[in-house]
């Protein structure tokens, strides 16, 4: 009886080692593959003379007008001459394809195709809400468009946070860091009875991939 009780407790302090050893094992595991994590992005600054660098951005945008909403994700690539915005459903399908050139501007749905020479026009007829593409290259830049006034808001860190032009004001709620120079992650952009807001999950600065 003894003898079976000592070989008993032997194999439950053999059991109970293996599963010491199994649990330090798996601890150093995951402490290892924490030190071996890349460490998170940094962000990203706006480089000076911007409006001649292409980027792209991925977020979400939402539209407000006469009383409609609106919302969807969005992946917006811009060169100087080329603009190209896809409108994504929640799982990845393009909803609109708006593509602009120095031949004009393109949208495109599944099931309709348009074509016109202004942005706004455009998108006022195939979506029912104006997109000003041509100002909001810059302003989601949180430059001021080249060719009108505009008239800027800057905070304490010298962060543009309102900026007013061509009728529209542009309100800028976060950026990526404090930095001057850092470029903005949360905008609105509001006129005659219009609210668009776009915020950015991601920008890509420079080589933009086709």
């Amino acid at each position: 009886m003894n003898g079976n009780m000592i070989a008993l407790n032997a194999n439950w302090n053999h059991r109970q080692l293996r599963l010491t050893h199994l649990a330090l094992v798996i601890v150093a595991s995951i402490l290892a593959g924490c030190a071996a994590a890349p460490p998170a992005p940094q962000a990203v600054a706006r480089p000076a003379r911007m409006e001649h660098v292409a980027f792209a951005l991925n977020g979400r945008i939402a539209v407000r007008h006469d009383g409609e909403r609106s919302s969807s994700n969005v992946r917006w690539t811009h060169r100087p001459a080329e603009d190209e915005i896809l409108l994504l459903a929640p799982f990845g399908q393009t909803m609109a394809r708006i593509h602009r050139d120095v031949r004009g501007v393109v949208l495109d749905t599944p099931d309709k195709h348009y074509n016109a020479q202004d942005t706004e026009e455009l998108t006022q007829r195939a979506l029912g809400w104006h997109l000003p593409l041509e100002g909001l290259q810059y302003w989601a830049l949180a430059l001021p468009a080249p060719g009108s006034e505009a008239s800027i808001e800057r905070d304490a860190n010298g962060q543009v946070s309102v900026m007013h032009q061509d009728g529209w004001e542009i309100r800028y709620t976060r950026y990526a860091t404090q930095a001057a120079d850092s470029l903005p992650l949360r905008m609105s952009l509001q006129r005659e009875g219009m609210e668009l807001q776009l915020l950015v999950d991601e920008w890509e600065i420079g080589q933009v991939a086709p």
